[in-house]
C-alpha cells in the first residue's frame, strides 16, 4: 500500500467508523471535510481515490446541512416563543 492509498484509507475508514457508532457533531465533519477537499485540490491521487474521497466530501457536506438545517428550525422556534410572549411594550430596555 502506498502513502498515497493510506491517505485516502485514513479519510475513509474514520468517516465509516464515525457513521456507524454516530453522527459526527458539526465541527468534526466540517473540519473532515475541509481536510479532504485540501486533499482533492492538492492532486496526486489515482482517480479511484479521487472518487472515494469525492464521495466521503459529500456524505460529510450533507451531515452539515443537516446540522444548520437543525439550528435554523430550532431559532425559528426561539424567535417564535419570543415573538408570542412579548408584546408591542415589551422592549428590552
Amino acid at each position: 500500500m502506498s502513502v498515497g492509498d493510506s491517505r485516502v484509507s485514513g479519510v475513509a475508514d474514520s468517516g465509516k467508523a464515525a457513521g456507524a457508532d454516530r453522527t459526527p457533531s458539526y465541527e468534526q465533519a466540517r473540519e473532515e471535510l475541509t481536510d479532504v477537499v485540501r486533499r482533492l485540490e492538492t492532486g496526486g491521487l489515482t482517480l479511484e481515490q479521487s472518487i472515494e474521497l469525492w464521495e466521503r466530501g459529500e456524505k460529510l457536506a450533507a451531515v452539515c446541512e443537516e446540522w444548520l438545517q437543525g439550528a435554523r428550525v430550532k431559532l425559528a422556534a426561539a424567535m417564535a416563543r419570543r415573538t408570542d410572549t412579548s408584546g408591542p411594550n415589551d422592549a428590552p430596555f
